[in-house]
């Protein structure tokens, strides 16, 4: 979303950070280090300090990614509560971050197995794994960014009835004067994304209000 952003605006400057977790991004935001940040909020127990401002800028929707032998890789689409029992991969999920956070409630919601065991050696290494695999699958949003090998026949199965959607919000500090907030702020709004058919699901602590 930066990327097409920055695309629009291309003589506004971007300085793009990366930080682990919503209360080191919140607290960079309310300090002035950062000036905004992208989030799902709140997961349980956050806090948003005074001062900061949430705004909703896009649900994204989640596929289940599989190599061609697993047993949903013929599938044009699956519900979350078919994948009980099945393995999902997710070697990136750190404890006390948001993400995980949404895919602990996904997992109590839908009787899932999350597996977030052994190193995260990055998108590559996670595509080899799965590709390998007939019974590890994992979850991605449809505007992840993937190019995998000549050859291998990966799989992007939608989730339906109902499709789980990641919140995207961004947060900013309301006496920020920095000229470019108000025009990232007016080109998230005017961004379309078509919403999916049929009932979608969040945590109870993402739902909007």
């Amino acid at each position: 979303m930066l990327r097409e952003f920055h695309r629009a605006h291309p003589g506004i400057a971007l300085d793009v950070v990366t930080l682990p977790g919503a209360e080191e991004a919140i607290s960079a935001v309310r300090d002035g280090i950062i000036d905004a940040t992208f989030r799902a909020v709140t997961m349980p127990g956050q806090r948003i300090p005074d001062g900061i401002e949430i705004s909703p800028v896009h649900d994204e929707l989640l596929h289940l990614f599989t190599g061609p032998a697993h047993v949903f890789a013929g599938a044009a689409a699956v519900t979350p509560a078919q994948l009980a029992g099945h393995r999902i991969w997710m070697p990136g999920n750190v404890p006390g971050t948001e993400w995980t956070a949404y895919y602990e409630a996904m997992a109590a919601d839908f009787g899932l197995t999350i597996e977030a065991t052994g190193p995260n050696f990055g998108v590559e290494a996670l595509i080899d794994t799965i590709a390998a695999s007939s019974t590890l699958a994992t979850f991605l949003g449809t505007q992840t960014p993937l190019v995998w090998p000549a050859g291998y026949d990966m799989r992007l199965i939608p989730l339906r009835d109902p499709t789980p959607v990641y919140p995207h919000s961004l947060l900013w500090h309301a006496d920020n004067p920095h000229p470019a907030l108000t025009p990232l702020r007016a080109y998230l709004t005017s961004v379309h994304h078509d919403p999916p058919n049929g009932e979608i699901w969040t945590p109870a602590w993402a739902r909007r209000r």
